[in-house]
């Protein structure tokens, strides 16, 4: 569907220049190139997400499979093991974060990114969807960091090759970009159904 993965590549594009600023600005991460941040990272992030989103969509036909094949697999089984796989996840994501990013935290980047973590941790979402974004962004996630950092296209400042935050990290980004994507969708929609009966009214005017 180009329309679902041109917001996709739209959201992560955005969303990947403002991650990059974030982390070589506060010197969390720098690139061979000395760049903060440089530009020719900046697509690697819509092509990963893009891969994210169908990984995501295997696994949740694969649990979707297990639903209907498996009677111990009911709906308000799953309904509450996601959501408590949820918590467990997304809370220990955000004390990984909190560790690393702690020589950071007198940085104004540093203290938005925190915030909008807690923001979207904090707020309603779809637990099972939730979850299964950030197991396929930070699964994902492992083999792109080992590949960056095992050649040293960019280092983290622990040295770490890599460093177990930056590998969730990608599945937090994937989550933060797919709620970004259900936001602008949300907008474009309301836009439509405001301006359509608008555009109707004057082509049926004489």
């Amino acid at each position: 569907d180009l329309r679902t993965d041109s917001l996709i590549v739209l959201v992560a594009t955005i969303g990947g220049l403002v991650i990059e600023a974030w982390g070589t600005q506060t010197n969390l991460w720098f690139y061979y190139t000395g760049e903060r941040p440089p530009l020719w990272i900046v697509p690697a992030w819509p092509i990963a997400t893009l891969s994210i989103d169908r990984i995501t969509r295997l696994l949740n036909w694969l649990v979707e499979r297990a639903r209907l094949t498996r009677p111990f697999a009911r709906f308000t089984v799953l309904h509450s093991l996601f959501a408590i796989l949820y918590w467990i996840i997304f809370i220990s994501f955000l004390g990984f974060m909190l560790v690393f990013v702690f020589p950071t935290l007198n940085k104004p980047y540093t203290i938005l990114a925190l915030l909008l973590c807690i923001l979207l941790i904090l707020t309603p979402t779809y637990h099972r969807r939730a979850v299964l974004v950030f197991l396929a962004g930070a699964s994902l996630g492992y083999f792109l960091e080992l590949w960056g950092t095992t050649r040293q296209c960019w280092t983290y400042y622990t040295y770490q090759t890599p460093p177990l935050f930056a590998v969730l990290a990608h599945g937090m980004a994937a989550v933060a970009f797919w709620r970004t994507g259900l936001i602008m969708k949300m907008i474009t929609e309301k836009l439509r159904a405001v301006l359509t009966p608008a555009i109707e009214t004057q082509d049926e005017q004489p």
